[in-house]
């Protein structure tokens, strides 16, 4: 719109002409909103509230007489309440760039002044309160021309070729050498350490592996022998059962033989030979009956022998007996009673005779008695009157 000016965020507008603006000041300030401003019969212009940098390089003596090149910098600007911008308006609006300029020599002028109090240990080790004391003593002075210092930061403090900073700092860098060093040495030791266990490890994870593979090819090597054999064997495995059952069916025709000999040979060889044992018992029973019976009859022959010849045996006996040396005491009676025991012993034998041949088969199955004891007197006279078995005396 014809005549509505509007200023930047980080701009302040100042009107002049017309009525004066706060406390008398030529203009007035307008920031942060427009505002209508008559043609011709007014003028605008803009102040920046943008940031702004000096930077100051000032070759200051210390305390100590010795010269310092300092180099700081400097980052300021206007302020933002409407004194401050009056006063810098008054003074910089026309060549804004000496804002730059005249910060600069200000703080070079502080800056010479408070080194120009300091040692250079105190403003090597202590920058910071350097930095410090040069603000509260600028402060002041920066606040009447409208500006505010918001950081100031000593960049370079360098004595040239006194070499002071460097035999000041001599010790330490020493110091800082010999820890560097001992770092240094601890750091190597660390990290020929860090190898040997890196070596180690890999020395180790190398014959773990070499054992895994080992193992694996040894595994591997296992099933491949167990697969190239599982043909033989399972070849052989059933030869040996072919070979089982064969021996199983020898074994079997084997018992069946055995029962088909013993079936043939050795039960017939036993009914036989019991046959013949039977035969021969028989036989031998036969025989031995036979004898027996033989033997039965011999004595029945033998007894019927003698009792055929038992009146001649007696005769003998008689005629012996006269011309026998025999003493008899009874006279003719005597003689008498020794004809009777002779007839009567005659007679009985002859009846025991009769009585073995009437009874050979008793039922108590005795025997026929034999010659002697009662049986049959058998007697030898000799002319001398004595017989085989010596002198007999007939009382």
């Amino acid at each position: 719109m014809f005549g509505y000016r509007v200023p930047a965020p980080d701009e302040a507008m100042l009107i002049s002409g017309g009525r004066r603006g706060l406390g008398g000041a030529p203009f007035r300030v307008v920031t942060g909103h427009g505002k209508f401003v008559l043609p011709i019969f007014r003028k605008t212009r803009f102040l920046t509230l943008s940031m702004c940098e000096a930077e100051v390089t000032e070759t200051c003596v210390t305390r100590q007489g010795i010269s310092l090149h300092v180099r700081a910098v400097i980052a300021f600007k206007v302020g933002n309440d409407h004194e401050s911008i009056i006063n810098a308006g008054q003074r910089f609006l026309s060549d804004q760039d000496q804002m730059s300029v005249l910060t600069g020599r200000i703080f070079a002028g502080h800056l010479r002044a408070i080194i120009g109090s300091m040692t250079v240990e105190e403003i090597v080790t202590e920058r910071q309160k350097l930095a410090a004391e040069v603000l509260d003593t600028s402060k002041t002075e920066m606040a009447k021309i409208g500006l505010i210092v918001d950081s100031l930061q000593i960049q370079s403090i360098d004595d040239g070729d006194t070499g002071y900073i460097d035999a000041m700092s001599a010790p330490h860098k020493a110091a800082i050498q010999r820890q560097a060093q001992i770092a240094q040495a601890q750091a190597t030791q660390a990290s020929v350490e860090a190898e040997q266990v890196a070596a180690r490890n890999q020395a180790e994870y190398a014959r773990q592996t070499a054992v895994v593979r080992a193992e694996y090819s040894a595994e591997v090597d296992r099933a491949q022998a167990r697969a190239a054999q599982a043909g033989p064997l399972a070849q052989a495995h059933a030869q040996q059962e072919v070979l089982d059952a064969q021996t199983e069916l020898a074994l079997r025709q084997a018992k069946l033989r055995q029962q088909q000999l013993v079936s043939e040979i050795v039960k017939p060889a036993e009914a036989e030979a019991e046959r013949i044992r039977v035969l021969a018992a028989a036989e031998a029973q036969r025989m031995r009956i036979q004898a027996e019976a033989a033997a039965s009859y011999d004595r029945v022959a033998l007894d019927r022998m003698l009792i055929d010849q038992l009146p001649q045996i007696v005769k003998e006996a008689a005629g012996g007996l006269a011309g026998a040396n025999v003493n008899v005491l009874n006279g003719a009676d005597g003689l008498g009673e020794l004809a009777a025991g002779l007839v009567s012993q005659g007679l009985t034998i002859l009846d025991s005779v009769r009585q073995n041949l009437s009874g050979p088969d008793s039922s108590d199955g005795s025997r026929p008695p034999e010659s002697g004891g009662n049986g049959l007197l058998q007697l030898h006279s000799r002319k001398d009157g004595k017989t085989d078995d010596g002198p007999v005396d007939v009382d």
